[in-house]
């Protein structure tokens, strides 16, 4: 939910934003400002996202994870979409999002943005001390959240196949 008032209230700033500047410069100005922006926009991610998807496609080539392309491929295309939005504040944010070095600080400010807000949660009021999750037999979205059973035990106790194994053509015969 806060992400929502977030977007609605960054949208009604940029159109405040755009219809000001908008009725200081002049209509003509404007849309060829805006479209000027998108455009450019255009040519940048087309230009940003040839080079990302050669880098992880040579990382992966090479045996690795491309997960820094991954981000850097995501941040180009949410950059695309702020730039195809009419409006100056949304077209300086995805400018930022297609420059290198500004998208690596709003990297780093995104993740301590998360380590902020996931210690939040942590100890937000969701902890108990009357509930405790180890007795709890599955919590409020659905996660078994019991004492963990000892995998030497089950398998004993097991008579077929546990659900999620491998049973080749050979076995299947075995376990009926």
């Amino acid at each position: 939910m806060p992400i929502l008032i977030f977007i609605s209230l960054f949208t009604l700033l940029d159109f405040i934003v755009l219809f000001s500047i908008g009725s200081q410069i002049g209509l003509i100005t404007t849309l060829l400002l805006v479209l000027g922006t998108g455009f450019a926009g255009l040519h940048l991610i087309r230009k940003e996202g040839v080079s990302t998807f050669a880098r992880a496609r040579q990382r992966m080539q090479a045996g690795e994870v491309p997960s820094s392309e991954l981000l850097t491929g995501a941040a180009l295309i949410f950059g695309g979409a702020l730039l195809m939005a009419p409006g100056f504040l949304s077209d300086a944010l995805g400018l930022a999002c297609l420059i290198p070095s500004a998208r690596h600080l709003m990297l780093k400010a995104l993740t301590w943005l998360g380590i902020k807000t996931i210690a939040g949660q942590q100890q937000g009021p969701h902890t108990s001390s009357t509930h405790s999750r180890s007795t709890r037999a599955d919590n409020d979205d659905g996660w078994f959240d019991g004492p963990a059973k000892d995998s030497a035990t089950s398998s004993s106790d097991q008579k077929g196949p546990i659900e999620g194994d491998f049973i080749s053509r050979d076995e299947s015969s075995r376990h009926r």
